[in-house]
C-alpha cells in the first residue's frame, strides 16, 4: 500500500518553482507542474497495486481548532494563487488512477492514519511530515520522497532518538513551530529523547515526577518542575500531535486499487488549464 501526504508535495511545488510557470489566460500553474511531475515519477517507480492520495481540505483549521484556537495559527493563509491549484491537482492524481480523500474536519494525516492502521500488508507513507511516523509498524516505511530516504523503525529511533510508538509523546515534550504545537518550554529534542527512553510516555512520566528528579539526567530538579508546572500544556500538545486512526470511511473510501490512467480525462484536464507540451508528455497526451 502506498500513501501520499499530497498536500505536502503542492506546497513545495508552489513555493520551490516560478509563477512564470503558467496556463491559459497567464493563470500560475507552478503547483500544478510540479506537483504532477512529482507523482507521475512516483507512480513509475512504486508498483503497489493499492495506491490514496491524501489531501487537506481545509488549509485553515481542523476538529484540532476546536479543543486549541492557535493550533497551526502561526501559519500565514495560503495565496490564492495556490488554492486555486489544488483542485487541478486533485482531478489530474485521480485521472491518473488514484484514489483520492479529504475531510473538512481531519487533515491529511489523520485519513493516512485511518487507511494504515487498517492495512493488513506493509504500507509506505509518502511524506516529509515526521508526525506521520508515529503510525508506522514493523514493515512500514516513510519515504521521504524528495529527499530521496527511506525511513523503517529503526531509522526513526535513531533520527528521534525514540520509538515510533513514542513520537507524539516526544512532540508533546518539544513542540513542533510547524503547527503551532507548544510543549514544554525549555525541553529541547536530546531531553525529550532522554526522558522517553526511561519512561513509557507522557503519563508514566507525569505519574512520576519523583523518579524524573532522581534519574541523573541533567537539571533533573529543575525538569520535574517544569513537567509538573506544563502538564496541562503537555497532555493538550500531546492531544494535537495525535493522528486519528479511527476516521469512519465507507467502502468507496476504502477502495484504493490502483487503477489505469485515463487519458481522455488528462488530455481534457490539460487543455482546460492550457498546459504546456512538456506536461502533456509526461502525462502520456498529445495535444488536442
Amino acid at each position: 500500500m502506498l500513501l501520499v501526504d499530497a498536500s505536502v508535495y503542492i506546497f513545495r511545488a508552489f513555493h520551490s518553482l516560478p509563477s512564470s510557470l503558467t496556463g491559459r489566460d497567464d493563470q500560475p500553474l507552478n503547483a500544478v507542474y510540479g506537483y504532477t511531475t512529482f507523482l507521475v515519477q512516483l507512480l513509475e517507480a512504486d508498483d503497489d497495486r493499492q495506491v490514496a492520495a491524501a489531501f487537506d481540505e481545509s488549509l485553515t483549521s481542523s476538529f484540532r481548532n476546536e479543543f486549541y484556537a492557535d493550533y497551526k495559527a502561526n501559519r500565514e493563509l495560503p495565496p490564492a494563487a495556490l488554492e486555486a491549484q489544488i483542485g487541478a491537482c486533485r482531478e489530474i492524481t485521480e485521472a491518473l488512477g488514484v484514489a483520492t480523500l479529504s475531510s473538512p474536519v481531519y487533515e491529511a494525516d489523520d485519513l493516512i492514519g485511518t487507511l494504515a492502521a487498517a492495512s493488513d500488508t506493509p504500507v509506505k507513507i509518502v511524506t516529509s511530515d515526521k508526525d506521520l511516523a508515529q503510525i508506522m509498524g514493523a514493515r512500514d516505511i516513510l519515504w521521504d520522497y524528495a529527499r530521496e530516504i527511506l525511513y523503517d523503525e529503526a531509522a526513526i529511533e535513531a533520527k528521534f532518538g525514540v520509538r515510533c510508538a513514542r513520537i507524539a509523546d516526544y512532540l508533546a515534550l518539544v513542540g513542533d513551530s510547524v503547527d503551532n504545537i507548544p510543549g514544554v518550554p525549555g525541553i529541547g529534542a536530546k531531553t525529550a529523547a532522554s526522558l522517553l527512553q526511561r519512561f513509557d510516555g507522557i503519563e508514566a512520566l507525569l505519574g512520576d515526577l519523583d523518579g524524573v528528579a532522581a534519574s541523573g539526567l541533567r537539571g533533573a530538579k529543575s525538569l520535574a518542575a517544569k513537567l509538573e508546572t506544563h502538564a496541562d500544556q503537555i497532555r493538550l500538545s500531546y492531544r494535537l500531535a495525535t493522528i486519528v486512526t479511527d476516521i469512519e470511511l465507507d467502502a468507496d473510501q476504502r477502495d484504493i486499487r490502483r487503477r489505469a490512467p485515463d487519458y481522455p480525462a488528462l488530455a481534457a484536464i490539460c487543455d482546460r488549464l492550457g498546459v504546456g507540451e512538456r506536461l502533456r508528455k509526461r502525462l502520456g497526451v498529445v495535444a488536442s
